[in-house]
């Protein structure tokens, strides 16, 4: 089974107290959607907690966010995942790559991670940003193609940040956009797909028909079937 949650911030809490978790069985995939946090400043803490996640009978992917640090993510090895391409954190612990597509649980899943952060300052000088937070034209040619290879069906897309019109939904949002907003407004009117869910907001809410904003909520992807 899949199962789908928001940012994590490399807090291990969520999945040491949050009850939810006990249900996610042997070879599940919990899927975050961005910010997932975990490697963030390669500390001995942070190796520590690594460690404990890669003992987990169950996958973790994630997509990246605003606040993963991609300079460090960039040392992982990448390698085929689920018939996509994929960034090998640890075994079980895979970051899902710009426009790849994977077979999970027998569903067929886009993924599509970076963000737009607020306060665009160099890192060095203590804003926690990356310019390659940014898609390139490379991963933007990544995705037409997988799009086109799926003939735009997909049965889940995980993102972090929301298409350009699902994002004015959230409230308190700013309505300012960027490039990401742009391209994952031309993913949802290029596709069919049966959910979408995106992290970037910090709040569980459901959008009509199939958008889904997550954060703390832990949701099973299940087939839905008619009345």
């Amino acid at each position: 089974m899949i199962w789908i949650t928001g940012d994590k911030h490399g807090q291990l809490e969520y999945f040491l107290d949050n009850p939810s978790y006990k249900k996610v069985k042997k070879h599940d995939t919990i899927i975050v959607c961005g910010d997932f946090g975990f490697l963030w400043d390669n500390s001995l803490k942070e190796q520590k907690n690594l460690k404990w996640l890669s003992k987990r009978k169950y996958n973790i992917a994630f997509v990246d966010g605003c606040h993963d640090n991609q300079q460090l993510l960039s040392k992982y090895p990448i390698g085929e995942w689920n018939g996509g391409q994929a960034r090998y954190i640890r075994d079980n612990i895979i970051q899902l790559l710009r426009g790849e597509t994977y077979q999970i649980d027998g569903k067929n899943v886009l993924a599509f991670g970076g963000g737009s952060s607020e306060n665009k300052t160099d890192h060095a000088k203590g804003v926690s940003w990356w310019p390659e937070e940014s898609p390139t034209q490379k991963q933007i040619d990544n995705v037409i193609e997988n799009i086109r290879k799926a003939n735009g069906n997909f049965d889940v897309i995980v993102t972090h940040e929301a298409p350009l019109s699902i994002k004015s939904c959230m409230e308190n949002e700013q309505k300012n956009y960027d490039l990401i907003h742009e391209i994952l407004e031309e993913i949802r009117t290029h596709t069919d797909f049966k959910k979408w869910y995106f992290g970037k907001y910090h709040a569980d809410k459901f959008i009509p028909p199939k958008y889904q904003a997550v954060f703390d909520y832990l949701i099973p992807v299940v087939d839905e079937h008619p009345n």
